[in-house]
């Protein structure tokens, strides 16, 4: 028997708001991180080299 008037539906509607602060703190956490420049490019030159039919292309200097 439950007492204090907990039903499953408020239940569920707090689950989901909390869900949504969640998601909420979690973008704002990355956005500030990126404002603040914590984060890193973690690309080198070797993913912007073209490639020929799948393989990557190699300069020649000789």
């Amino acid at each position: 028997m439950r007492i204090g008037g907990e039903t499953n539906i408020n239940q569920m509607k707090a689950g989901a708001v909390m869900e949504f602060l969640f998601l909420v703190l979690f973008l704002i956490v990355l956005a500030v991180a990126g404002a603040t420049g914590v984060t890193a490019d973690s690309r080198d030159s070797a993913d912007w080299k073209p490639t020929e039919a799948g393989r990557r292309w190699h300069s020649r200097t000789c």
